[in-house]
């Protein structure tokens, strides 16, 4: 296990520390279970006490007792397969143990529907904190930041000030934003004008080492700092605009927001995918099915539209007159 943790994870896969977190996070739910199970100390077990059955009951326990949903329950057993993986391929022995593990069937989760913020309802969070303290200055640049980017609430909080370019040449060169990326796959962002005044507003002349956006201590904005700045303003605008409220509005939610108004613009997918950087073409192909105003031109323009009763063929005059002239 220590082997699996120190040298496995960090360094022959190089996972990043939130997918370690939720390796480790599964481990310290199964270990105690397996324990009980096997009537057994979680410093005695053997690899094999981790049975196939077990683990199955293990998630059957996340449903039954933790109330996980089926998506949520699914994200665990890729945990106990890296693990099983690393055993099988470090003891041949247990070369049985790890096909029996891999071969646990995953139940198949039903696919919400994406939830996306029309251009009215997203200018009214981008405009609901108050522009004339520092705090408000600063939720209004990282709203934007979000829109302009799409970046995940972790991507936001992981950005430093020198990875902002400024453009050389004003109103020719577009500035620009590093983006650290999921799973080490950093990407060039471009930045509009008016979020490149809202962050220069922001940043100051602090030094490029520190964090874009800081909270109040002035120390880096967490994932957890910006989920809660976005469900504040989200419950804000929700009294003027009951269609949010109707809304599971998160940090998330901006991100297929940008990719939704990006497609009504005319901007094709993969240039979006690039904008966005997710992992594969079928993840950036969910948000072209979410936009429901083009899904409503797409049906206007198939409409089939009610056929006129032609003329009975003797009374068309221009028929008989080519007759008599042939």
């Amino acid at each position: 296990m220590r082997r699996f943790w120190r040298e496995h994870l960090p360094g022959e896969r190089n996972l990043a520390a939130n997918t370690q977190r939720s390796y480790r996070d599964t481990l310290r739910l199964l270990l105690p279970f397996v324990a009980r199970r096997s009537r057994k100390p979680v410093d005695r077990r053997a690899v094999t006490d981790l049975s196939a059955e077990r683990i199955q009951g293990f998630l059957r326990d996340l449903e039954a007792q933790r109330g996980c949903g089926i998506a949520t329950r699914n994200q665990r057993p890729a945990a106990i397969r890296s693990l099983a993986h690393f055993v099988g391929m470090n003891s041949p022995g247990h070369v049985p143990w790890w096909g029996a593990s891999r071969a646990i069937p995953f139940p198949k989760a039903a696919r919400s529907l994406v939830t996306y913020l029309e251009k009215d309802e997203r200018e009214a969070l981008r405009s609901a904190p108050e522009e004339t303290t520092t705090q408000g200055r600063r939720d209004r640049a990282l709203l934007r930041y979000r829109y302009n980017t799409g970046a995940r609430a972790d991507e936001v909080a992981q950005g430093r000030i020198a990875d902002v370019q400024r453009g050389r040449t004003p109103g020719r060169d577009a500035s620009s934003v590093l983006i650290p990326g999921k799973g080490n796959k950093p990407r060039r962002c471009p930045r509009w004008a008016r979020t490149a005044e809202a962050l220069r507003a922001v940043v100051g002349s602090r030094a490029p080492s520190e964090a874009i956006f800081r909270n109040r201590r002035g120390q880096p904005l967490t994932r957890f700092g910006i989920h809660a700045l976005v469900e504040r303003y989200a419950a804000v605008v929700a009294v003027a605009l009951p269609a949010v409220a109707r809304k599971r509005v998160s940090p998330h939610t901006i991100r297929p927001t940008t990719a939704a108004h990006l497609l009504r613009a005319g901007v094709a997918i993969n240039t979006i995918r690039a904008w966005l950087g997710p992992v594969a073409l079928h993840t950036t192909n969910v948000y072209a099915e979410v936009d429901r105003e083009m899904k409503a031109k797409a049906l206007a323009n198939g409409e089939v539209k009610e056929e006129k009763e032609g003329k009975p063929w003797r009374q068309d005059t221009g028929l008989m007159e080519f007759l008599r002239a042939l």
